[in-house]
């Protein structure tokens, strides 16, 4: 990519990243977020709440099981010992969510894209011609696509953070993040002007600048609580962005072919 034409891009993409963040509250957003923040944390804590009973059962029955082998120490040691195992599991349950909402987002946000897009369709170009939604069925594989992927990451970033190197964790999570999020976002925004094939061609094509704009939502995605939100701006975003692509002056952002 030519050094003007970055220039050029990164001017276009903060600008597109305010105009994502303003319309984040606007009327419209607004009643989107509101469901997709609803629909989300109902599903963290019902998933919590499943793995809470499961892990709560599988301490009871293994100190049971101790218990009846080993003979010794009596039953309250063993009860207790269940106990603080139970309250162990629950701690790396509510610690886990914080690592599982971009990916609960991610899935919940499939289902309201088309719904963000057309709202800033309609604020932001009212003289042009608006995207078509999405079918169901490809919104939904979308957005499971890219919330295992996205939980794949995370996996394997654990070790790093919290046994190895912190500092590299962090950083692999936040590249891999900026990758994944701009990818996923940028074409189902493309996906509504474009067939799926074309739309990953000018991913493809504009790889690095997408790249980079994937490292505003990675931003955005690395804010605990603020991060449920990130399928609602990351959608807003990318609109914005391909927006520019494909306006009258994309030459100067699409590198040539």
């Amino acid at each position: 990519m030519p050094i003007a034409a970055a220039g050029i891009s990164c001017g276009r993409m903060i600008d597109a990243a305010f105009k994502a963040l303003s319309q984040l509250f606007s009327q419209p957003l607004r009643a989107v977020l509101m469901k997709a923040l609803g629909l989300a944390l109902l599903l963290i804590v019902i998933i919590g709440i499943a793995l809470n009973r499961v892990f709560s059962a599988l301490a009871a029955s293994g100190a049971t099981w101790a218990e009846q082998t080993s003979g010794f120490a009596p039953h309250a040691a063993w009860a207790t010992l269940a106990w603080v195992l139970s309250i162990m599991a629950s701690l790396g349950i509510v610690t886990g969510a914080l690592f599982l909402m971009p990916a609960v987002t991610a899935f919940v946000g499939s289902f309201f894209v088309d719904e963000v897009a057309d709202a800033v369709e309609r604020d932001t170009y009212p003289a042009e011609s608006p995207g078509q939604a999405l079918p169901l069925f490809r919104a939904l594989i979308e957005g499971v696509t890219f919330a295992l992927l996205a939980l794949a990451v995370y996996l394997c970033a654990l070790p790093f953070i919290f046994f190895f190197f912190a500092g590299v964790g962090v950083i692999i999570l936040f590249l891999a993040n900026a990758y994944l999020l701009g990818r996923e976002y940028f074409e189902l925004a493309a996906m509504r002007f474009r067939p799926p094939h074309e739309a990953k061609m000018l991913r493809k094509r504009n790889a690095p600048y997408i790249f980079l704009a994937g490292m505003v939502i990675a931003l955005f995605v690395s804010i605990p609580l603020v991060n449920l939100a990130t399928p609602i701006f990351a959608m807003a975003y990318m609109v914005h962005i391909h927006k520019r692509m494909s306006g009258s002056r994309a030459e100067l952002i699409e590198p040539p072919r």
